[in-house]
C-alpha cells in the first residue's frame, strides 16, 4: 500500500506539474484549462495505445507457440498460476539481454524478451524475468509507467515551446496576469523537464522493488531472479541497449551503465540491492518450492 500511495502520489505531481507548464506557455485561466485538459488527454491517450507504443519503439515481433515453445510454455505457465489472462508474447530483434512488458490491464497485456536475454539465460533464470514482467502487469504498473512516460514527455515539448517563446519575445508577454517574470519562464524551461525526469524515475524505481517480490513468490525461487539480474547487469555493461530514454523504465534492467549520474537518475534501482532483497525473501518463503 505504501507503495501505491507513493507511485500515486508522483503521478499527481508529474501531472500538476504538466498543467503548471501549460499555464506559463498559454497564460492565465485559459492555460491552466488547457493543461487540465491536456493531463486528461495524455493520461487517455496512454490508457489505450501504452502497449502498441512501446512494442514499436522497441520493434517488437509477435511469436506463436510453434515458433518459441520454450518461451511460450513458460509464459503460459506463470500466467496459469497467476490467474491471469495470458498476455501476447513478443521477440525484440536484438542481441542485447533485456526484457519488458506493457498494456493497460491484464486483458490488453504483452510481453516482450530480446533475442539476447534467450541466449544467455538458463530456463530458472528467464522464468524468474517472466514472472517480474507478469507482476508488473498484475499490479498495473505497465499503465503507470506508460502515463508516467507520456506526461513527461508533453512537459517536455511543452518546455520545448516556451523555449522558442523566449526566443521570439512571446514569452510572459500575452497574458498581464502572469507578470511577465522572464527569470520565471527561464526557470520554468530549464527545471521543468528535469523534474518530470526525476519523478518518472522515482515512479518507475519504486515499482521494481514490488515486482521483483511479486517474481519471487510466483515462482517459490528468488534466488533464480538474483542471478538473472546479476547476469544481466553483466551484459548489459559489455553491450549497452540504445533504448528510447522515455521507455527506459519499462525495462528489466538498464539498458545503459549510468552508476556516474548517480540514483537520483537512473530508472532502476541500483541491482544489488535488488539482488539483496530477493536473497532476504529466500529466507522468508517456504521451503517447497513450484
Amino acid at each position: 500500500m505504501t507503495n501505491q500511495l507513493k507511485t500515486a502520489a508522483l503521478l499527481a505531481a508529474l501531472s500538476g506539474l504538466l498543467i503548471a507548464i501549460s499555464y506559463w506557455v498559454i497564460g492565465g485561466t485559459g492555460g491552466l484549462v488547457i493543461g487540465i485538459g491536456l493531463a486528461a488527454v495524455t493520461n487517455l491517450f496512454s490508457w489505450y495505445q501504452s502497449d502498441k507504443i512501446a512494442l514499436g519503439v522497441y520493434r517488437a515481433q509477435p511469436v506463436t507457440q510453434a515458433q518459441a515453445p520454450g518461451l511460450y510454455r513458460i509464459v503460459q505457465r506463470l500466467s496459469d498460476r497467476a490467474n491471469i489472462p495470458m498476455p501476447g508474447i513478443y521477440i525484440v530483434p536484438s542481441q542485447n539481454a533485456n526484457a519488458f512488458a506493457t498494456g493497460r490491464d491484464p486483458e490488453h497485456a504483452a510481453v516482450a524478451v530480446t533475442e539476447g536475454i534467450l541466449n544467455i539465460l538458463p530456463e530458472d533464470e528467464l522464468e524468474g524475468v517472466i514472472a517480474h514482467e507478469l507482476t508488473h502487469i498484475i499490479n498495473r504498473d505497465t499503465l503507470t509507467q506508460a502515463v508516467a512516460a507520456t506526461v513527461a514527455g508533453a512537459v517536455s515539448f511543452l518546455a520545448q515551446m516556451l523555449s522558442y517563446s523566449l526566443w521570439f519575445g512571446g514569452a510572459g508577454s500575452r497574458d498581464n496576469n502572469r507578470g511577465g517574470n522572464p527569470l520565471g519562464v527561464l526557470l520554468t524551461v530549464i527545471l521543468a523537464p528535469l523534474a518530470a525526469t526525476v519523478i518518472q524515475l522515482a515512479i518507475s524505481r519504486t515499482r521494481e522493488f514490488s515486482a521483483d517480490a511479486g517474481a519471487a513468490k510466483l515462482t517459490g525461487n528468488p534466488r533464480a531472479l538474483a542471478r538473472a539480474l546479476q547476469r544481466l547487469e553483466a551484459t548489459a555493461r559489455q553491450m549497452p541497449l540504445n533504448a528510447n530514454p522515455a521507455f527506459e523504465p519499462l525495462l528489466i534492467i538498464h539498458p545503459i551503465s549510468g552508476q556516474f549520474m548517480g540514483n537520483l537518475f537512473s530508472s532502476h534501482p541500483p541491482t544489488e540491492v535488488r539482488i539483496e532483497e530477493l536473497l532476504k525473501l529466500e529466507q522468508q518463503l517456504p521451503t517447497t518450492a513450484y
